[in-house]
């Protein structure tokens, strides 16, 4: 399925470049505009002297093809997340996680271990009050 989505996606990008070339290459309704700028006396000697028609023509066959496959890649890509989640949830097997200890109560002395030495040694003197 992704080779088919990749291959889609290459001939989207490349209509979305010819849909662009098209549109640049037509003339404005008014003047000349881009499209004469860009070589309009171009797509006159290529197509003859009634090159709207073929060109708008054209604008329209590749703008339905832009959406069609755009929206085929949309529902490609929610057909291959929903198999990628369902075969992950497949692929491996669920481990049950041990509960948890509980807790030791709030309430309980805490105790720190003296070390023999430190016991049997005086408190020091600067600890008094003259």
């Amino acid at each position: 399925m992704s080779i088919v989505l990749g291959i889609l996606t290459f001939a989207l990008i490349v209509l979305s470049l010819f849909l662009v070339l098209i549109v640049l290459a037509q003339k404005a309704k008014s003047d000349g505009g881009v499209g004469a700028a860009m070589g309009g006396g171009m797509t006159e000697a290529a197509f003859g002297a009634d090159t709207s028609n073929v060109l708008s023509k054209a604008t329209i066959y590749a703008a339905i093809a832009f959406f069609v496959i755009a929206f085929s890649l949309y529902l490609g890509r929610i057909y291959e997340r929903k198999h990628a989640t369902a075969a992950a949830n497949n692929a491996l097997p669920t481990i049950a996680v041990p509960a948890a200890p509980a807790p030791a109560p709030a309430s309980a002395p805490i105790s720190v271990p003296v070390p023999a030495a430190a016991a049997n040694t005086p408190a020091p003197e600067a600890t008094k009050k003259p």
